[in-house]
Parts: C-alpha cells; structure tokens; sequence
C-alpha cells in the first residue's frame, strides 16, 4: 500500500475520495480551505464553491437526501453562518453519508474570533469525531460516513489548525464504490412544519441514545495505561500534546467526542490517581465529566483561550517545562523578528484607505485582505464584525447616531459581497439609507490564497462560468448611484469617494483592479530622486512595504516594488520617478 506525506485537509479529501464520496462544497476560509482544493483534483468527487457556507450546507444536504454521500467543508466562524440548516439537518437526517468537516482556529492564527464547534455538535446533537493526526483525518472520514448513514444523522469532524496544516505520513487506500441510494419521496422525515418536525425531535432524542451506547464499545475512543499516577483525557491535536508533554502518564483518547462514553470515562476516572482533561478553548469535556460526579482537573489550570502547548502541559501537571534547555539557547540566540500583516506591495486596497484616512470618514469594515486597512499607518477603519457586516453595520451607525450621516463609508470585497452583502445592501435602499458602499473588487477571493467566486467567471474545477457583474447587481438591488474606479487613479477615486460620500441617497463605488499577485502585467518600476526628495515622509503614510525608511534616507526597494505608481501621486515634490527615466 502506498504512504504518503499528506496534511491533515489534504488527507480528509482523500478520506472523502475513499469513501466514494461524490459531491462536496465549502466557501474557503483558513484553515479548512484546502479541503475542498484537494478534493476537486478527484475526477469522481464533484466539488464546487458555494458563495457561502449557508449554501454549501444546504447544497450537502439536498445532495446526501438524493442518495450520494456528500462532503461540506468550512471554518468555525462558517459555522455560525451554516448553523440554520444545521440544526433542521439532524432531524432530517441523511440518504447516502453526509460529513461537515470544521476547521477550528485556537489562538486565532487567521480569524476575527476564537470558538469551539465542539458546542455546535452537541446543540444540532449530531456526532463528533475528532482526529488527531493525518492519519486519523483520512480514516475518521471514512467512519464518519458509515457512522451517519447507520444512525441517519449528520457527523461533525472537528479539525484545529495545527491538524488541518501539519504533516504526516498516511496509508492510502482504494476508493469504494459506493452506489447512489435510491431516492425515496417522504414527506414526513423531510418537510420540518411543526406537525412532522414534533415527532422527529423524538427520533433525534433516540438516536442519542443509541451513539451513546455506540461511544463505549467503537475503537475510535480508547483508553491507553501506563502509569497510572496520572491519567488525562483528551482528543484531537491535545492528545499529540499530551503525548509529548507526558509520555509516562496514562490516557483516554476520544475520537469520538460527543456524545461522551460515560461508562468507559468512569472506568478510566476511577483507575488513576489524578484525573486532568486537557482540551483547547471551552471546558466541554470536563463540564459534562464534572457533572457524571467525577472529579477531574481542567480549566482552572489550563487557559480558556489559545492553544495549549506541550511546555504548558509539563509545567502545568509536573511542575517542570518540557525543553528548559531550548528555551535557554533560544534566549541565548535571540528571538526572531516579527513580521507585522501588511497588504501587499501595489495592493488596490491600499490607495482606497489612503483616501478614507484622508477625508476623515467613519469606515465600517469587513473580512478580507482589506482588513488590514485597520492598521497604521492607513488606520481607517473603525469597527470588523463578520463575514458581510460591513454594510448592514454601516446603515446601523447612519440610523443609530444622525450625526454620522453623510460621514459613513461601508468597505467589502468582491467574495465578501457575494457572501452575505447584498442583504445588506439591499437594506440600505429599502431602509433610505444614504451611506457609500465601497466593493473592493480584486477580482478573487484572495484573503484565503485566490480561490474562484461567483464574479470571476470560473468554477472550482477551473471551468468556464457565467461571471456575475456586481455594478447590474448593485442596480437591481435599487441602488441608483454605481460608478467604477480605478484604485490606481487616486486623484479620480478621491474625487469619487467626496462626491458619493455626500449624496442624499445610497450610492456604491466599484474600486475594481485585480490583485497585484494575480496582475502579471509588465511594469516599469520606480526609484527616489534624491537630490528632490524633502524627507516629508509623506509616501511613507501608504505603508507600502516597497517604500523604506533607513535613518534620514528614504528608498524604494526594487525587489518589492510592483510598479502601481500610487506613490508617484502621493508625492508633492516629484521625487519619485520611474526606473528607466522621468515619468510620463
């Protein structure tokens, strides 16, 4: 059999190959994006990009119920956006298999909050399996579909960043051939009005029962002696930490989660001296293994945010850090230097939040690539929410405070918009709103590394598509006041912005560049006349990392710059021209 070196999303799409899935979605976000990216590389998997996870659940849904196993992929934030059909989807149930597979982000490596999916499972009481390894990732997916179709429910798989991203070696195996179901009209297990949805509560409540029972006897949760002075309970990557953190101490690892093996934690409880869980994020565990009256240590020694490392466990538990050692040397060496988020060198974003800072306008921002905007020395944005909340939340301080009127800027990506903003938008107009909507369209969602979306004009598969406009989009909305800029003109958007900013009724501005990543388009680059730079530092203000401040001299670094030629706009004294010569 062959082994390969796989990540734990490249291993879960080959877990979802494996067992014969053949339709799966997701909308990409980090850490889970690379799921959906692997799994269309499988001719036999139909994979596509929904343009948010609300629709890639709902579409999972409606393909498993038409007898095909079915995959849905999204981060935990996604979750919040997908819980609506998730939670209907467990009385519904399944035909063929259908998995959600969960990205968590402790320590929020690239997300605006940190939450634990673990509670989604257990509120939507559906199964939860977490893996903890590659391994486990590709062969938990495989289970997790006999686990749905044998109980008719959905199953969570829980991933965490360091499982979605790490490496490890994995046995792969042939793909099933599992047939598509018979699709069978039934009304009652599938239309949730309150007289059909009464008694499939019941059925839910039952088959709880059942994937309790099924929790003490599956191999997927097990108990591991050594010494027994010690015994921990955890999953997923904890139990890697733990491992290392206490190879000498006894374990019970849970691979599936929820619901709890009650009788088997007892056991385990009452053969070991002291009882710890280590988990990351909520007390789920332990909460529900204090209340089966067991006493167990947990969350008052271990924090409640970020990740929780094998140091911390060892320090924790032994008193003692793991690598005293190498935390002397690297005191010794140093530490490495940070590396703060900045957008992009010639980034179209960059010049739209110039503009803002520069008219001293409220921005109300959202989740992408743009968020940076927030940072100096742009520094102009006021408030991130979620996913699309930048409109909405725009008309919020426009109604909320009549001083802010004629003050409001909504700022949103081309992906984001599609998402969840044209609700908004839509709102806006309804409501007789008057604030600016600006969609930074970068033609791609780049913020999770240039996935396709509704207005790119191709598929996840890279097939040709219909590309929505955003401008008609913008009009059919009732929004009479849509114009197009070009970020890279800054005298035409800053004139746009003043006089759109202004008007009495809803009006969007397109600032429409493709991303500087995905521009291949020759460019001449730039240089600092010396002899008429003033040492204003004015450039300086776009935060362009091209753009470089060494003592009293300023430079363009050559190897960064992309040739936009915003700075040359910025600069008041013409001291920045291009390489080969003066600028046109």
């Amino acid at each position: 059999m062959e082994r390969k070196l796989l990540s734990g999303n490249e291993a879960i799409a080959r877990g979802a190959y494996e067992a014969g899935v053949r339709f799966a979605s997701a909308y990409p976000g980090t850490p889970s994006t690379e799921v959906l990216e692997v799994a269309a590389t499988y001719e036999e998997i139909h994979a596509q990009w929904a343009p948010n996870e609300k629709v890639a659940l709902e579409e999972g849904i409606g393909a498993a119920l038409a007898g095909s196993r079915a995959l849905v992929a999204m981060k935990h934030v996604g979750v919040n956006v997908a819980a609506d059909p998730l939670m209907t989807a467990s009385y519904v149930g399944v035909n063929g298999g259908l998995v959600l597979v969960v990205a968590d982000d402790p320590g929020m490596h690239s997300s605006q909050n940190e939450q634990d999916s673990r509670q989604y499972a257990r509120f939507a009481k559906v199964p939860l399996l977490e893996p903890a390894d590659s391994q486990e990732a590709k062969d938990f997916v495989k289970i997790a579909y006999e686990i749905s179709e044998e109980f008719d429910t959905p199953v969570m798989l829980r991933s965490s960043t360091r499982i979605s991203h790490a490496q490890s070696l994995v046995t792969l195996a042939e793909r099933q051939d599992i047939p598509i179901r018979p699709y069978e009209k039934n009304l009652a297990k599938r239309v949730m009005m309150p007289a059909f949805a009464r008694p499939r509560h019941v059925a839910v409540e039952a088959r709880l029962e059942k994937l309790a029972a099924y929790a003490e006897n599956t191999p997927l949760n097990r108990i591991e002696w050594r010494d027994k002075k010690i015994g921990v309970i955890c999953a997923g990557i904890s139990y890697q930490q733990v491992r290392e953190a206490l190879p000498e101490a006894s374990v019970l690892k849970l691979g599936l989660s929820y619901p709890l093996p009650q009788r088997l934690i007892k056991e385990f409880a009452a053969g070991v001296e002291e009882l710890f869980v280590v988990e990351e994020l909520d007390p789920f565990f332990e909460e529900q293994i204090k209340a089966m009256g067991i006493k167990v240590r947990g969350k008052e020694l271990f924090p409640l945010t970020g990740e929780i490392h094998p140091n911390l466990i060892a320090q924790t538990i032994l008193g003692q850090p793991l690598a005293e050692k190498l935390e002397a040397q690297a005191r010794e060496e140093g530490t490495v230097p940070t590396r703060p988020p900045v957008l992009c060198p010639g980034c179209p974003h960059r010049s739209v939040f110039y503009a803002l800072k520069k008219q001293k306008l409220l921005v109300s921002g959202d989740i992408g690539c743009y968020t940076l905007g927030a940072l100096p020395p742009l520094d102009a944005m006021d408030s991130v929410i979620c996913m699309g909340a930048s409109i909405s939340a725009g008309l919020g301080y426009e109604k909320g405070n009549p001083d802010l009127k004629g003050k409001v800027v909504s700022v949103i990506g081309d992906s984001t918009f599609f998402h969840s903003g044209l609700t908004g938008l839509m709102d806006v107009v309804y409501n007789q709103g008057s604030t600016l909507t600006i969609i930074l369209d970068n033609r791609i969602t780049a913020m999770t590394g240039h996935q396709d979306n509704p207005g790119t004009g191709y598929t996840l598969k890279g097939e040709p598509t219909v590309a929505l406009a955003i401008g008609p989009i913008c009009k059919a909305l009732g929004v009479k006041r849509v114009r197009e800029v070009d970020p890279y003109d800054l005298p035409a958007l800053e004139a746009a912005i003043k006089e759109e900013v202004a008007a009495p009724e809803p009006s969007v501005i397109i600032a429409r560049r493709a991303c500087a990543l995905l521009d291949k388009s020759t460019k001449e680059l730039y240089i600092i006349d010396e002899e008429k730079c003033k040492r204003c530092n004015h450039c300086l203000r776009l935060g362009c990392p091209a753009i470089v401040k060494e003592e009293d001299r300023i430079t363009i670094d050559a190897s960064l710059c992309v040739g936009c030629g915003v700075c040359v706009q910025v600069c008041k004294f013409d001291a920045i021209v291009k390489a080969g010569g003066e600028n046109d």
